[in-house]
């Protein structure tokens, strides 16, 4: 009974017995587990990786796509506006069902926007500057732009989804060639995604000179389609 006195102290608290440690018994308790298990310093995560030189990409799948060379294949995915005789491709986004289980595409679904990011394999070579396809005649810098030719090509396209069947996603709107290899898909999020007026520098200039896209195929048109007779 000593012994139980010495460390521990029952307390009457609202009529009720509560079983307090008693200080010093706490205090040693605090003093022994300071010295088992000493407070670690916060880990530096970034440096407890290195750094890699190189990467190691594998493609979750492939798209099935109507376009089978570049000259006709649309410059762009989506435009917010087309013209109305405008019917957009139709293609599907076969993934690799080794690599993609069908419960990863669960709640997909409920989206009406796809991010497809590509790697555009034909493009071997690339240059610091090009010239975009409308506005002045003026090269640009590649990082500025949206060609395809770039140090690392990675495309990215903004589809809608038409439906999801495993392991295919049926999509709307398309600006990849066929069997281009897919590296990753993430759903269209509008309210971090869409800044309707934010500034798009010389393009904002493009569009201020009437040089706006207004064929999905840029301002050539579509490849199929006769010249209207004012062109």
């Amino acid at each position: 009974m000593d012994f139980f006195a010495k460390f521990f102290k029952i307390v009457p608290v609202s009529g009720v017995s509560v079983l307090h440690v008693a200080k010093p018994y706490a205090e040693k308790q605090r003093s022994i587990c300071g010295l088992l298990m000493p407070k670690l310093p916060p880990k530096d995560y970034v440096k407890s990786v290195d750094w890699p030189p190189q990467l190691t990409l594998q493609p979750i799948g492939w798209v099935r796509s109507p376009y089978t060379e570049r000259h006709g294949t649309p410059r762009q995915a989506q435009l917010s506006e087309t013209p109305a005789d405008y019917e957009p491709a139709i293609a599907q986004i076969e993934l690799f069902t080794d690599v993609v289980p069908a419960i990863a595409l669960k709640d997909l679904a409920g989206f009406d926007y796809l991010w497809v990011i590509a790697w555009l394999h034909l493009n071997q070579h690339w240059n610091p500057t090009v010239m975009p396809p409308r506005g002045p005649r003026v090269r640009r810098g590649t990082l500025a732009t949206r060609a395809p030719h770039r140090p690392n090509p990675i495309g990215l396209s903004a589809t809608r989804i038409l439906r999801i069947e495993h392991p295919v996603i049926h999509v709307e709107g398309i600006d990849f060639l066929d069997r281009t290899p897919v590296l990753d898909i993430k759903p269209y999020v509008p309210y971090c995604e869409a800044w309707p007026l934010a500034k798009a520098g010389y393009v904002d200039l493009a569009e201020a000179a009437i040089a706006a896209e207004t064929d999905i195929f840029g301002q050539a048109g579509h490849p199929l389609r006769p010249p209207s007779p004012s062109a």
